[in-house]
């Protein structure tokens, strides 16, 4: 009998000190439309991959109001509503004007009219985890840490993040509030937030990396990856989250899906164990891939 698929295999993670949560999450960007604009081609599909997420073990879900936008805001709400044992965090601060077009927007009522159109749609009073999408080099980027401050002490956000920032910008909004997680592109064959990784690490902060699973370059005959996926009768896939899992003690991978299938392959990688070996083999691979 084959062992229950469970992202609690993964191990834990307290974002913010206080709200634990399975490290293997996932990230809702792929239930949208083609360009993640508009609604999915198959909402019956979307919907039940949503569904599915509670009886695995997942319980921190990633959005954002722009995935759509406000389409997979409005899809959490309608297959999960209300929460039971749920971490929705979600991001503000870019704006669209079509499919694959997203533009930062970081003016201070701005932030504060994405926090509260969140709230409205997924349907809480406080949003646990709130990051801020992408700094708006066009705006003080301590106005747009003061906001985000300010509203965490009124109550409508728990704890709050940034995303694709360096270790200047976290130190720098460490001033206004403490800064949770940390959500940067980063995988196997994108390292250049090795640095940032390495500070959230040595600071207890959470490190989401979005583009989990882009580790295409090392799969093909004779690969480091397709080899030791064979040998672990798992996919190149399964190989790479577990790769990020076993990084560190404070990643938090979402790999993002539309299909029950592909959810279910992808949290099976929380039972998977890399060896030591296995580990550098595949560090020293992706560096130079």
């Amino acid at each position: 009998m084959s062992k229950p698929i469970n992202a609690a295999e993964a191990g834990q993670f307290k974002i913010g000190g206080d709200l634990a949560v399975n490290r293997l999450g996932y990230g809702a960007m792929r239930i949208t439309g083609k360009g993640i604009w508009g609604a999915p081609a198959n909402p019956a599909a979307a919907l039940a991959t949503l569904r599915r997420l509670p009886e695995l073990g997942v319980d921190f879900i990633d959005t954002a109001d722009s995935y759509g936008p406000n389409v997979s805001e409005d899809l959490i709400r309608n297959a999960l509503h209300p929460y039971q044992n749920l971490l929705i965090a979600t991001k503000g601060g870019l704006t669209r004007h079509g499919p694959d077009i997203w533009l930062p927007l970081g003016r201070p009522e701005y932030l504060r009219q994405c926090v509260l159109m969140s709230l409205r749609r997924l349907g809480v009073e406080r949003i646990d985890l709130w990051q801020l999408h992408r700094i708006d080099p066009a705006v003080s980027r301590e106005d747009q840490f003061g906001v985000i401050a300010d509203m965490r002490k009124e109550g409508l956000i728990r704890h709050a993040g940034l995303s694709e920032v360096g270790i200047d910008d976290i130190d720098a909004a460490q001033k206004y509030f403490p800064v949770a997680t940390v959500q940067n592109r980063y995988n196997l064959v994108d390292r250049q937030s090795e640095k940032v990784l390495d500070y959230c690490d040595a600071h207890g902060i959470g490190f989401i990396p979005w583009f989990p699973l882009a580790a295409g370059a090392l799969v093909g005959p004779g690969s480091a990856l397709g080899d030791i996926a064979a040998r672990l009768n798992a996919t190149p896939g399964q190989v790479a989250l577990a790769w990020l899992l076993k990084r560190s003690k404070v990643m938090l991978p979402i790999p993002g899906t539309s299909s029950v299938a592909h959810l279910e392959e992808n949290i099976a990688a929380a039972s998977l164990v890399l060896s030591d070996a296995d580990f550098t083999l595949l560090n020293q691979h992706g560096q130079s891939a």
